[in-house]
């Protein structure tokens, strides 16, 4: 393979850390700070003022302060992540009290209130090194995109890290269909088609069907359901928040909702069968993704037309070449009987998706 595909792994063991705080005697602001936490998937803890020595002042992620109790938490030990949250706009002092308990942020709600649950969720779910996300591209129908991103995916997952993978191609078919697992429980694309704003990631990941380790976000089985472009970015920045890696099947055909997965993609693979057509194909897809995604690179599938190898596809095509993808014997009728594509880590395309991903394990990003 060619290039160099660097990234920082977080752990698959990374779990959710706990959840904030609060702070506060008055009912109504308790009822505001409950509503918000529960919107960003937190359980908090609640007290009247400060817990004992070793409790939650400590230990939390976050603190959030009513200012009604601000003058009980003044002795308290100085720390990081309190926020003192209050109602009043034209109350002056709100200010010097955040001075004197050593607030990093003061909050007046209800206009903080979209801020307040971003950060809730953050410290919920344990902010760290986003996932890497790659998408997968057919140069041309029948490439083999759907199978190659599907053999990233369960690769990705057999080496230990959380993956997901989401089928962004509304008309493929559904990929649990091709890892066999159609009739698997969770939520599928429709359920989030009105998705906008914040999406916790980890509830995001609890809520999908869970087939051969990792996480999957397909589609239905029925009508076409148009995915506001709000929801997709919705959805995979919640996605990549979890950290691990993300694999996203494209459809050919790029409008508004495809164009945001393009934006939220660390890498590109521009799936090309090594044939004349496929390649001429493939130099419009390349035009249209390029709009969008800066880094596209090549993934040539034999077998090979006369005057064709690897090498002369990228360079027709005027991208970098990410490798051979090979042919399989056996591969379709191994998912006939539920194998999902690279499933048992010995074949060449497993092997080809080993390769990938212990390139992309180098810290530091992707070059």
């Amino acid at each position: 393979m060619a290039g160099a595909i660097t990234h920082d792994w977080p752990s698959a063991a990374e779990g959710r850390q706990g959840g904030p705080l609060i702070v506060t005697e008055d009912v109504d602001l308790l009822d505001d700070l409950l509503r918000l936490c529960a919107a960003a998937g937190a359980r908090p803890e609640v007290h009247h003022g400060v817990p004992e020595r070793g409790g939650g002042w400590e230990t939390a992620p976050l603190v959030l302060v009513g200012d009604d109790a601000a003058r009980r938490v003044r002795g308290a030990a100085r720390r990081r992540g309190v926020v003192l949250v209050g109602r009043d706009q034209d109350d002056s002092g709100v200010w010097r009290r955040a001075v004197e308990i050593g607030a990093d942020h003061v909050l007046l709600l209800p206009d903080g209130e979209q801020w307040l649950v971003d950060r809730i969720a953050d410290v919920a779910e344990g902010v760290g090194p986003p996932a890497l996300t790659v998408g997968v591209i057919g140069g041309r129908g029948g490439a083999g995109s759907s199978t190659l991103a599907c053999a990233l995916a369960v690769t990705s997952a057999r080496q230990g890290r959380r993956t997901l993978l989401v089928d962004a191609d509304p008309l493929g078919g559904g990929l649990d269909v091709l890892l066999g697992g159609e009739a698997a429980e969770g939520l599928r694309w429709p359920a989030f088609a009105a998705s906008h704003g914040r999406v916790g990631g980890g509830a995001l990941e609890e809520s999908l069907p869970s087939l051969h380790a990792l996480r999957v976000l397909s589609w239905d089985r029925g009508d076409a359901v148009t995915i506001a472009p709000e929801a997709v970015r919705a959805v995979l920045a919640a996605a990549r928040r979890r950290g691990g890696a993300v694999v996203v099947d494209l459809p050919r055909r790029i409008d508004e909702g495809g164009a945001e997965a393009l934006a939220q993609l660390d890498l590109g693979l521009l799936v090309v069968p090594a044939e004349l057509r496929a390649v001429a194909a493939a130099g419009r897809v390349a035009s249209a993704v390029g709009m969008v995604l800066r880094d596209l690179r090549v993934a040539v599938r034999g077998p090979y037309a006369p005057g064709l190898d690897d090498q002369e596809v990228a360079r027709l095509l005027g991208l970098p070449l990410a490798g051979e993808v090979p042919v399989e014997a056996g591969l379709a009728a191994a998912q006939e009987r539920g194998a999902p594509p690279g499933g048992d880590g010995r074949g060449p395309l497993a092997r080809f998706c080993s390769a990938f991903w212990e390139r992309a394990a180098v810290a530091g990003g992707i070059v």
